[in-house]
């Protein structure tokens, strides 16, 4: 995906703790909902520092399919009603699970934009050179075509650059504040923040600029 491979070293390296530690998370935790979601988290990241590196091509659709329904699992829990406990419970936690869900969609997304050649990616069939009068028919029509799925395709890795490129902004703001607020917890009857959701808010930033870069170059 990217043509400097200390770039792809690094997001890779990235991907792979972020996955490392959300796996240990989940098998830490003692909330069966949590567990799956923490599990989620660590094979988004698998497969997509896979992704960085062109593997598994054979397994797109199952890749899609598993992504897909981790979004579906996400939103179903920002909007279950407030009596299910095990599931986002408060707006802040909605608002979370939503979001999570969006970057599970949008991973899904990205595995399909993956595996489908763009309008510069085409090539021709060998039977339309031994046509006389083949480049006046089909390849004008599937040039058409590829041309329209290349423009949504770059519309929407745009319009998912922009998105996440704010998301990783925002964590990283709110992982300043939660850090100023560990600076004033030093203050007597003062609480600080706990270590874990620093680190979420790290992750986030970077799993959402991690995005917005693998977006970038389908833009």
């Amino acid at each position: 995906m990217f043509n400097v491979p200390a770039v792809t070293l690094t997001l890779t390296a990235v991907l792979l703790l972020s996955g490392s530690y959300y796996l240990r998370q989940a098998t830490r935790s003692h909330h069966l909902t949590d567990r799956v979601n923490k599990s989620l988290h660590a094979l988004m990241n698998v497969l997509m520092a896979a992704m960085l590196w062109n593997l598994m091509p054979s397994t797109t659709l199952a890749q899609i399919a598993i992504l897909t329904g981790a979004a579906l699992w996400f939103v179903i829990q920002s909007v279950a009603r407030p009596e299910f406990k095990l599931l986002c419970g408060g707006s802040q936690g909605r608002v979370q699970c939503l979001y999570h869900g969006l970057t599970m969609a949008g991973a899904a997304l990205m595995v399909a934009m993956m595996g489908h050649p763009t309008a510069g990616d085409k090539t021709v069939p060998a039977g339309a050179l031994s046509t006389p009068h083949a480049h006046h028919t089909m390849p004008a029509a599937s040039q058409s075509t590829a041309a329209a799925t290349f423009d949504l395709s770059s519309t929407l890795a745009i319009v998912l650059t922009v998105l996440f490129g704010a998301a990783a902004v925002t964590f990283l703001i709110r992982l300043l504040l939660t850090k100023s607020a560990l600076t004033k917890s030093a203050l007597p009857h003062a609480s600080a923040p706990k270590p874990a959701l620093r680190t979420g808010h790290l992750l986030e930033a970077l799993g959402a600029a991690v995005m917005a870069l693998m977006f970038t170059t389908m833009a």
